[in-house]
């Protein structure tokens, strides 16, 4: 018995090793850890005017907090000014009230693996935030549902240079508004095993996210560690509302992390000058910040900046301009002399295709953003239209081009195997390095390659179809989804979440506003 025990124990060992050399590999890369200086726009006369310029926003002018009385009866109790609704605050008081905020905090996935620290020197992707639209070569421009929503989620784990599920990666149009939120998160937590974010369109949507993460993680586990990383955008100039205020007050409450972003289109809802916009969104976000350690000193947070300018012809607003990479490389400083992670960035443009407008906008945005100090980038794949459409084609085009910024973060290699001498001794006057040993041990990793794009002589590309970029994309998501294998959850826990769910909704009417 023992010896046909031991050969069934050897045939198992060799047919596994056999589904591993075929099957799919599903691999993720380490959150970005720079070993580059980051690019300083503003001189320390530009940034010390425009703090002192924010505190006197603050001072003078304050922010509203709109139906929300609980807050303004916390800011008064810290020594603000409140008159109705407009909260004047001390010039330094919500700087001191921001210094509880931690300088970075590792957001927790469910497999130990994928955890990822914000702040210092890092940098964290995640996809596209918001859309109501998506698109394909195949079915173009329409409304999002709940399996455009499934497929993106299984798109992102699959995608190695990707290190976050995110949130709302399309609004699944399909599903109730006041329901949606359970099935999308449900969806990141049992299709992916990276980080994700939390629901923040009503403070009760906000507090199921935390029970489903209890669940998910476990209760005590969820107070004493970040699980969670969620939006609260400020209504730029200078509002703070009762939805995106209360759905902070659940996730601080409960040691969960916020990114406190402006929402600002210059020249719309900030002024049309970069130093301007900058004592605005620094203005906002101390606010911001200050009051979420109001509900709980030491809660995780990031610095947000989401600013994009305005067409002045049309209104539309523009991405990838300089002026709004400009803005992003000033806020990373202002954050940066706080203390705070940031967030900017993203894979932005305006344009309705996955064209060479797409690629030039949002070749801009990374770029700044990987040397502007960004911690957290935010659709960093998978935006088009200026936010209205979650493109399939580009999400994976996207998704491929973050691995040039894991390269260039990397900084340049000046050890005794990057010097490169006995290549260079080997070879010698007229030679090649194309057969010398260096080569040999270095060409697998020595080159970043594109897994998307084109590489073939015009002959072969031109036998195999012509395809343009984005033909190449959607053969690209076909072969992804096609080898799209479910990470392993405990069926318990599983259970215990579609439980939830079920109940959460069997408990309230559909809700389409």
């Amino acid at each position: 018995m023992e010896k046909v025990a031991t050969r069934r124990t050897r045939g198992g060992g060799g047919a596994a090793r056999r589904a591993a050399r075929t099957g799919v590999k599903i691999e993720a890369a380490k959150y970005i850890e720079r070993a580059i200086p980051n690019f300083e726009i503003l001189n320390d006369e530009a940034l010390e005017i425009i703090e002192a310029n924010a505190e006197t926003v603050l001072e003078e002018v304050g922010v509203a907090f709109v139906d929300n009385p609980a807050a303004l009866e916390r800011w008064k109790e810290a020594g603000a000014d409140v008159t109705g609704e407009r909260v004047r605050i001390p010039r330094g008081l919500a700087r001191k009230l921001c210094s509880t905020a931690p300088s970075q905090f590792t957001q927790v996935a469910r497999n130990r693996d994928r955890d990822v620290v914000i702040g210092g020197n890092t940098l964290v992707t995640a996809p596209v935030y918001g859309p109501p639209f998506v698109r394909d070569a195949n079915g173009g421009r329409r409304y999002a549902t709940m399996a455009d929503f499934e497929k993106f989620v299984k798109l992102g784990y699959m995608s190695k240079w990707l290190h976050h599920s995110g949130g709302t990666v399309c609004e699944p149009t399909d599903v109730a508004v006041n329901k949606r939120h359970l099935d999308m998160l449900l969806a990141h937590m049992t299709l992916s095993d990276k980080p994700f974010m939390g629901s923040v369109t009503e403070p009760s949507r906000a507090q199921d996210s935390v029970e489903m993460c209890e669940i998910l993680f476990g209760k005590d586990f969820v107070q004493e560690n970040t699980v969670m990383t969620s939006l609260i955008n400020i209504n730029s100039p200078l509002t703070f509302d009762s939805i995106m205020m209360g759905a902070l007050e659940v996730y601080a409450a409960n040691n969960q992390a916020c990114i406190v972003s402006p929402f600002i289109v210059g020249g719309a809802m900030a002024p049309v000058s970069v130093a301007g916009t900058l004592t605005q969104v620094l203005a906002e976000v101390l606010a911001g910040i200050a009051y979420s350690q109001l509900i709980r000193p030491g809660a995780p947070v990031i610095f947000g900046t989401f600013v994009t300018s305005i067409d002045m012809n049309s209104g539309a607003p523009t991405f990838g301009t300089p002026e709004a990479s400009q803005i992003l490389s000033g806020a990373g400083q202002l954050a940066r002399r706080m203390g705070l992670p940031f967030r900017s960035g993203g894979g932005l443009c305006g344009s309705k295709l996955p064209d060479a407008q797409a690629g030039y906008e949002t070749a801009n945005t990374l770029n700044a953003a990987l040397l502007g100090g960004v911690n957290f980038m935010l659709h960093s794949c998978g935006w088009l239209e200026g936010g209205l459409v979650s493109s399939f084609e580009k999400f994976v085009m996207d998704a491929d081009q973050l691995g040039v910024l894991h390269k260039l973060a990397a900084g340049v290699a000046a050890d005794e195997n990057a010097q490169a001498m006995d290549a260079i001794r080997e070879v010698g006057p007229g030679g090649h390095y194309l057969d010398c040993a260096h080569t040999h041990a270095n060409y697998q990793d020595a080159f970043w390659r594109s897994g998307v794009f084109d590489y073939k002589p015009f002959e072969t590309w031109a036998d195999e179809g012509a395809r343009d970029t984005q033909a190449l994309a959607t053969t690209r998501v076909e072969q992804m989804l096609a080898g799209y294998q479910q990470p392993a959850l405990d069926p318990g826990i599983y259970a215990a979440l579609q439980d939830y769910v079920a109940r959460k909704k069997a408990s309230m009417p559909d809700a389409f506003v």
